[in-house]
């Protein structure tokens, strides 16, 4: 079950106590469904749990029957209004007497509870989102402008700081931060879903902390591997070509002590003199054991 499915489950199997909060629920179902007209009024889905809460909802709220049909593939479920006496009854019922584009009807909106369930709605009609562990990304994809822009206007106004692109031919209105999906998802209603999602998110970040630190771990080595193979290569071009004997005192103890400990840190080979150096002072003898290797 793809983790989109899993958040309208969730949303459909939320209980609400208010009848209001209801009536926006399925007002938001139905304004951005497949029709919302005084000649059809129509949803399709591929959650078959969504198609029933339609249903369920136009019966109880309205009383008004629908048809639930299953296409040929059984892929989508169309859940349509029978009789255009009962679409009229429904547009008047939620504010959309007048002729002209559809925007939303705030005086739907009874409490301040409303346009959280019809933004769940709205989801459970037109939107989708991708699963966490792959991407972050949820949207409301919105056949005519109006209307996408109407819902924009309400999700700003719900501080979840949407964006717009145009796709397609459809508009689209989307979330690309994880806080602003969790922030939207706990809006709706789907908290499990929002938990979820935090908790992988969490997850995500600890693997690509340690995978940077691994990473720059890897890197240090490598720079350290380099970086005494130059200096051991240093010491024997010395050896061969001038004996032991070449270096002054100080240089041949240190170019013995790189030479014998090739595995060692510059702190490790600097705590090895006698008497002790510094870790700084091993390593401006050795740049010069180097730099001395160069001239021959």
């Amino acid at each position: 079950m793809s983790f989109s499915m899993q958040v309208k489950n969730e949303l459909v199997k939320k209980e609400y106590e208010k009848p209001c909060c209801k009536k926006s629920l399925l007002y938001g179902m139905c304004i951005f469904g497949k029709s919302f007209n005084k000649k059809s009024i129509s949803l399709q889905t591929e959650n078959p749990q969504v198609a029933s809460l339609y249903a369920d909802l136009m019966k109880n709220i309205f009383n008004i029957d629908t048809d639930i049909i299953k296409s040929p593939k059984g892929r989508n479920f169309t859940v349509f209004v029978k009789n255009r006496q009962d679409c009229e009854k429904i547009i008047r019922l939620f504010g959309h007497d007048s002729a002209g584009s559809i925007k939303i009807n705030y005086a739907v909106f009874m409490c301040e509870d409303c346009s959280k369930a019809f933004t769940a709605g709205a989801f459970l009609s037109c939107g989708t989102i991708s699963d966490p562990n792959k991407d972050y990304h949820l949207e409301f994809s919105v056949a005519y402008l109006n209307l996408s822009k109407s819902l924009f206007t309400l999700l700003d106004e719900l501080e979840l700081n949407p964006k717009y692109t145009n796709r397609k031919g459809y508009n689209v209105i989307y979330f690309k931060e994880s806080e602003a999906i969790e922030d939207c998802l706990y809006i709706m209603g789907a908290s499990d879903s929002m938990f979820e999602m935090m908790n992988i998110e969490i997850i995500k970040n600890f693997r690509n902390k340690a995978n940077r630190q691994a990473n720059c771990e890897s890197a240090n080595i490598n720079k350290m591997v380099n970086a005494v193979s130059v200096q051991v290569r240093a010491i024997e071009k010395i050896w061969n070509k001038k004996g032991k004997n070449y270096l002054n005192t100080a240089l041949e103890s240190v170019a013995e002590l790189r030479y014998d400990n090739p595995d060692s840190s510059l702190s490790e080979l600097a705590s090895m003199c006698v008497p002790e150096l510094s870790r700084s002072g091993i390593n401006h003898r050795l740049k010069k054991i180097v730099d001395i290797s160069k001239e021959l």
